[in-house]
């Protein structure tokens, strides 16, 4: 497309063609941008009576040029798009106004180029010669001399005494005669370069012998290796001769890839011949011992649990070198439940050899010791489960602005998660994440050198030889992610892509690199950015962020309508995304100040990015672990007692505050299990201004499925979903139409044109009436309720998105159910979708997750030990283990509360809790228990083993007394809001008594202002997770009702005095039946199973 023209507007998006458009406020305003749809097209929007027209402009197989217009006008073809403009200045084109004013293009600002400190910033490792060559030829010095004399003076300035006299007199010839020959040949066309060929292979005249001398012997050897570790396969494919006419520069590359090759197949074998391989059974995790208190009849006693991983063991001993005869091995040992208020507390679920349950309380030393136990049994269940596949994997996630100088000797810390912030404890080092994704910016290394660097500092944590599943490098940004051997197999759809956001978008000294893959049935996408530095340039960082979403190319390409945070089930987000403190430089010191009394909040109040998560400019529905380490950027180097934060330049003083710069993101389905266990900084690693920064996390993952039911007689399934209704905030003039995406589903599947409602708010309501039949591929409901349906809602004029969501099947398990989801469009919030979901297929128990193991309990439930070999007896009735908390509108340094979706179940009732497991698919889902397993130990769904105590005050994060106490108030606030919500149901529901009445059409009168003029049945209110709540009938083991007084707190866990707090929506106990939620009336409930 023409740079030069006024009209011409590039990659715009077209919600800011719109925002241009509407700015011109004339009839016949006009401009042209790319396509979003279709490669190569354009699309041209015209702006008549405050609407926006799009009309597509083709390219046929001849790359003529041509509107989409009114129907009846004859097609006309151009050459360029100048001439299709021109044209079209003239009236009746079957256009619905002839163009008249072009809409002039925004000029960007484009980036300075930096000037760093020393050690200086490398020239970047992939600057071709061909680009050095422009930049000669653009300085007005080079141009006034010849190539040859320029040469010739550069070389006088070079010691050449190390080099022979035969080889410095060919490299005065090239320059003096030879080069001038070579320019010439390019200029004819010809790129073969004959002179700088004879200088080489004069120079390396000795190398090609040589190389033709041991290559051989290498491939032999190469070969060797192959057959010893693969017989009959690998051979090398094909023997390079001395003659075999090659270049030079060839043969090297061929000889050190087979050097690369041996070494890498000698170390396997090597490795693999003496155990050191590290294979799911291989990695040798050293028996830990923790001392603990069990406190019976008001009496403390001191004991000592040894977790021996490797034998599946674990020892319940009263002295450290007591015997161990008393043990229960890993089958024994059913849950682990968590106190929420007590974070040194937890239960012990164990089955004896009688079949006879106990519960043993313990109390750890502190709260990072009963994480470290939490995660050696976790691993002890993994390493000794009977199931084929895991359902539960830990991702390590790591970023580091290496500042242009290699890493110190020791690393480890890093990868271990040890520093300041939320650690893991020293009980957990040698436990190997499944994962390591690590993500470098500015590094000095070349590929294989850092690639070997990180392994060799894995295989001595954990004694495992990670795989290498993908590098990328865009200049001195990068990403490598290294995955246990036992997973390699079930890595697959490896992609890998960069976007360069530099000078003019054009250079790559800062963009993004992305890889990802799927691990059997589940996509994970990685991006480690580095966006625009310097604390003034907000916005222009918002728009690095844009366009990486728009142009990095990752996940499965049949998902083109959507960008990458709607294409994978976990995206995590990584990089130096330098956001900044937004402080005057004047405070510089009080910054500093606060940051050694460690007090942050007040700092992070004022952090950037932040801000701009929270005006939802960046980074939707994406979601943080929260900040308890101080800021990492920028130290003087060699130390971290010591903020660098003012750097002397010729305009004077530039300030760099202390700020958050580097940073870990996420981003998953809903519904899915995802928990963060770590998220930090080293004290360590010195060598650059930035620290290195960490973060790890519990991920739920999904099999490659075979179903267990026969394909010809089980039924078949079906998905419905029904009385959808788009809201947009568009000036757009088109009908719009559903597409629905899924891996599950057969095809795409497309709906109907919708009929829109436009109202006086300037906001337009599209109604899809018809109920869309959507068929599996496997009807299982095992399979299904691991799948999401992806959703995009598309223009019928230019076949472009307007909006993309997802929908988690999980949530319709049991009976119909509304959802209500945002839509977004290259990361900004562009309307939302309601309708409703009803999944046909049979009955079956949920599979027992190994992520259900761990639970947390409410401590302000009354519990009961009860005896005998019934759990639900003395089972936890109230543990609510959360994942992605933040999902419930919980969250621990904003107020940002809409995450993207949240569905309503109407009120079923309940068995009772001890027949909680009889029927677990009864139990019914509750978007405030975020749960997708019922387990019998719950009976209100929980199973998501997430760590809900960090929603709390959490001593895991250290002195962070202050900030705490505030999250804590905020989160009472939000459950008395919630609660409040719940008593005044029957008053919202008698509101809203026609769900099926279609919007009534307005008359037209557009705005970008969006609100809603009239409650859609099937919409929750989009700032809470959900106002319809599931009522629980108390079991005995609770006290028989929620009137019932709650026996104080043994002494020696009571942390604090007892207070008045606001009523927990979660917490069933405290809804009296007289506020239980009647059935809605009238509402359909296709298909709904009943209890047998």
């Amino acid at each position: 497309m023409p740079s030069y023209q006024p009209w011409c507007h590039g990659n715009i998006t077209r919600s800011k063609a719109e925002d241009l458009l509407s700015k011109a406020a004339r009839d016949g305003s006009f401009l042209i941008r790319a396509s979003e749809s279709i490669q190569g097209a354009y699309a041209l929007c015209v702006l008549y009576q405050n609407c926006v027209y799009t009309y597509r402009i083709l390219p046929n197989e001849d790359k003529k040029l041509s509107v989409q217009a009114s129907e009846g006008v004859p097609i006309r073809f151009f050459s360029m798009l100048p001439e299709l403009v021109e044209a079209y200045y003239s009236p009746n084109m079957g256009l619905i106004t002839h163009l008249q004013y072009p809409v002039q293009r925004e000029e960007e600002v484009d980036e300075e180029p930096e000037s760093n400190d020393l050690p200086p910033q490398l020239p970047p490792r992939n600057f071709s010669p061909n680009d050095l060559k422009d930049s000669d030829q653009k300085s007005p010095e080079l141009a006034s001399k010849s190539l040859t004399d320029t040469y010739l003076m550069r070389l006088q300035h070079v010691d050449m005494s190390t080099v022979s006299e035969e080889h410095q007199v060919a490299i005065q010839e090239y320059f003096r005669n030879s080069i001038v020959l070579d320019a010439e040949q390019v200029q004819n066309g010809f790129h073969n370069l004959p002179g700088l060929k004879k200088l080489t292979l004069t120079i390396c005249k000795n190398l090609n012998s040589e190389i033709s001398r041991v290559l051989p012997a290498l491939e032999i050897f190469h070969r060797t290796l192959d057959q010893q570790l693969s017989p009959g396969i690998g051979q090398f494919p094909k023997r390079v001769s001395a003659d075999s006419g090659q270049s030079v520069s060839f043969r090297l590359e061929q000889l050190t890839k087979l050097l690369y090759s041996i070494e890498d197949k000698a170390k396997s074998s090597l490795f693999e011949s003496v155990g050191y391989e590290g294979g799911h059974r291989k990695s040798l995790i050293p028996p830990v011992t923790f001392e603990v208190k069990q406190e019976s009849l008001g009496i403390s006693t001191k004991m000592f649990l040894k977790v021996d991983v490797e034998s599946g063991k674990l020892y319940f001993k009263k002295s450290k070198d007591g015997t161990e005869d008393k043990y229960f091995v890993h089958n024994k040992i059913l849950q682990l439940v968590k106190s929420q208020k007590m974070h040194v507390k937890l239960v012990i679920v164990l089955e004896t050899e009688k079949e006879k349950i106990l519960r043993k309380e313990f109390a750890f030393d502190d709260t990072k010791k009963r994480e470290g136990f939490c995660q050696l049994l976790q691993q002890m269940k993994n390493k000794h489960s009977e199931k084929p596949e895991p359902d539960m994997i830990t991702v390590f996630v790591g970023t580091w602005n290496m500042g242009n100088a290699g890493p110190p000797h020791n690393i480890s810390s890093w990868f271990q998660c040890k520093g300041q912030g939320k650690t893991q404890d020293d009980t957990a080092d040698h436990i190997p994440h499944d994962f390591y994704v690590i993500g470098t910016q500015e590094d000095p290394l070349g590929e294989k050198e850092w690639a070997d660097t990180v392994k060799g500092v894995l295989r001595n944590i954990t004694n495992i030889s990670f795989k290498q599943v993908a590098i990328h490098t865009l200049w001195n940004i990068r990403i490598i992610v290294l995955v246990k051997p036992e997973h390699e197999n079930r890595i697959s759809h490896v992609f890998s892509d960069s976007v360069k956001t530099g000078i003019a978008n054009t250079l790559g000294n800062k963009g993004a690199v992305g890889v990802s893959f799927m691990f059997n049935g589940t996509s994970f996408g990685f991006v480690n950015s580095h966006l625009t530095s310097g604390s003034e340039k907000k916005l222009r960082r918002n728009q690095n962020y844009i366009n990486i979403l728009r142009f990095l190319n990752l996940g499965d390409k049949k998902l083109n309508p959507f960008d990458i945070t709607h294409r994978f089930t976990h995206l995590f987000w990584l990089g130096d995304l330098n956001y900044r403190v937004e402080f005057p430089s004047t405070e510089a010191e009080y910054i500093v100040t606060k940051i050694k009394q460690q007090q942050y909040q007040e700092l992070l109040s004022k952090d950037q990015l932040s801000m701009e998560r929270n005006d939802g400019k960046v980074f939707l529905h994406f979601d943080e672990e929260e900040i308890t380490f101080a800021p990492t950027y920028r130290f003087e180097r060699d130390t971290r007692e010591k903020y660098a934060y003012t750097k002397a330049k010729a305009t004077g003083t530039k300030y760099n505050l202390p700020s958050w710069c580097d940073r870990v993101l996420r981003k998953s389905y809903p519904l899915v299990h995802v928990g963060c266990q770590a998220y930090g900084c080293t004290n360590d690693i010195m060598t650059s201004d930035h620290s290195p920064v960490f973060a790890s996390f519990e991920v739920g993952v999904a099999s490659q499925f075979v179903s267990k039911q026969d394909l010809n007689s089980a039924p078949q399934g079906g998905i419905q979903i029904m009385n959808c209704v788009a809201t947009f905030s568009t000036k757009s003039k088109t009908k719009f139409f559903i597409e629905y995406h899924s891996s599950c589903l057969e095809r795409t599947v497309k709906t109907t044109e919708g009929e829109n409602s436009e109202h006086s708010d300037g906001s337009i309501k599209v109604w899809f009436g018809n109920q869309v039949e959507l068929t599996p591929i496997i009807s299982d409901p095992e399979y299904l309720l691991d799948q999401h349906i992806l959703i995009c809602v598309k223009s019928t004029d230019a076949d472009e998105s307007y909006g993309e969501g997802c929908v988690a099947l999980r949530a319709a398990q049991i009976c119909y159910t509304e959802f209500q989801i945002t839509l977004t469009h290259h990361g900004e919030k562009t309307g939302t979708l309601t309708g409703g979901i009803q999944l046909q297929t049979s009955e079956v128990k949920p599979t027992e997750k190994l992520y259900d193991f761990i639970k947390v309990e409410r401590d302000d439930t009354v519990t009961s030990k009860g005896k005998g070999n019934d759990l639900n007896k003395f089972s936890v009735t109230q543990a609510h283990d959360i994942s992605n908390p933040n999902y419930m509108g919980v969250s621990f340094q904003r107020d940002v509360i809409d995450k993207g979706w949240s569905y309503s179940m109407p009120p079923k009732s309940l068995p009772l809790a001890v027949q909680g497991c009889k029927d677990s698919k009864k139990g019914g889902y509750d978007v405030g228990t975020r749960s997708p397993t019922v387990k019998p130990s719950n009976p209100m769904g929980g199973g998501e083993g997430e760590k809900v105590s960090e929603m709390f005050d959490n001593p895991l994060y250290g002195s962070m007394g202050k900030g705490h106490s505030r999250c804590k108030d905020q989160d009472h606030q939000l459950r008395d809001h919630l609660t409040s919500l719940d008593q005044s149901l029957s008053t919202f529901k008698a509101a809203d008594a026609e769900p099926e009445r279609p919007p009534v059409p307005t008359p037209r009168n557009r705005s970008f202002t969006y609100s809603e003029t009239k409650p859609q049945p099937p919409a929750p209110i989009t700032t809470h997770p959900s106002i319809y709540k599931k009522p629980v009938v108390p079991s005995h083991s609770e006290g028989g009702g929620s009137n019932m007084p709650r026996p104080p707190l043994p002494s020696k866990y009571r942390a604090e005095p007892p207070i008045t707090k606001g009523r927990d929506y979660r917490d069933s106990s405290e809804l009296p039946i007289k506020q239980r939620l009647p059935a809605r009336p009238g509402q359909p409930l296709p298909h709904q199973r009943h209890a047998s």
